[in-house]
């Protein structure tokens, strides 16, 4: 007989604590500074810092500088080291409770409807649209625009999502966020810095959520042309997108935090 482990795993010693878990769970909706989880929780900032590094230290969250802000940081919570640390957790447990892969979240009538937004429109938010509608093969109402869109699409988010996805958008065009006035949607997810400081309300404050996502534009960025760059920014984007589709499979109501 293997003789019990007196010492729990990582993950349940970081998530037990009911401030972590409440950041955990804060984090799992949408990416969020500071001052925001600060006011959110009702904490003070040095309590707030403290546990962030302690969640950082192991390996569940992520922060990027702002690219509206460069004195501001964004907070990630990256889900899937949550669920390779949770299967870890369930095996030291008892090997009956490893964890497998999650089946792709069934469609819902009536169909979501999700607006993705960034500045351009010309890479970050037309790869999400993109990789949203391959995911869900249509059940859902997706579409995407700028708030300064440029006039086409960028040949590098072209050729990624072609080559490493099997999407074709060389016909598509950005748009620009002031033609969606009126529109109404279930999820409004800014994928930029910038757009989301400028991004209107759209009658849903429960549906509105973001993704700190590095602009992967060169010309935007002041660096050299860098196609891993994109590679890089869709792989992101393509794992946020599918752990997305669950939470599309709820009522948004019940998204509310």
């Amino acid at each position: 007989m293997v003789p019990p482990s007196h010492t729990a795993p990582p993950f349940v010693r970081l998530a037990a604590h009911p401030l972590r878990w409440q950041l955990l769970t804060a984090l799992a909706r949408s990416d969020l500074r500071v001052r925001e989880l600060v006011s959110l929780l009702a904490q003070p900032q040095n309590l707030v810092s403290y546990h962030l590094r302690l969640l950082r230290d192991g390996g569940l969250v992520t922060a990027t500088r702002s690219s509206f802000d460069g004195r501001d940081s964004y907070y990630h919570l990256d889900l899937d080291s949550c669920a390779h640390a949770l299967a870890g957790t369930g095996a030291a447990l008892h090997p009956a409770l490893q964890l497998g892969s999650t089946p792709p979240a069934p469609p819902v009538h009536p169909p979501r409807t999700v607006l993705f937004v960034c500045t351009g429109n010309s890479a970050r938010s037309p790869i999400a649209e993109a990789q949203l509608r391959r995911l869900t093969a249509g059940h859902v109402q997706v579409t995407s625009a700028g708030t300064r869109p440029r006039p086409q699409l960028h040949p590098h988010a072209v050729r990624v999502l072609r080559d490493h996805f099997g999407v074709d958008v060389a016909s598509r065009h950005p748009r620009h966020l002031d033609t969606l006035t009126g529109r109404r949607f279930d999820y409004v997810i800014t994928l930029c810095d910038k757009a989301r400081e400028v991004c209107p309300d759209f009658g849903n404050p429960a549906g509105q959520l973001h993704w700190s996502i590095p602009d992967p534009d060169p010309a935007a960025a002041g660096t050299r042309d860098d196609y891993p760059a994109f590679l890089q920014v869709a792989a992101d984007i393509d794992t946020r997108v599918r752990h997305l589709l669950p939470v599309l499979a709820t009522d948004p109501q019940e998204t509310k935090p």
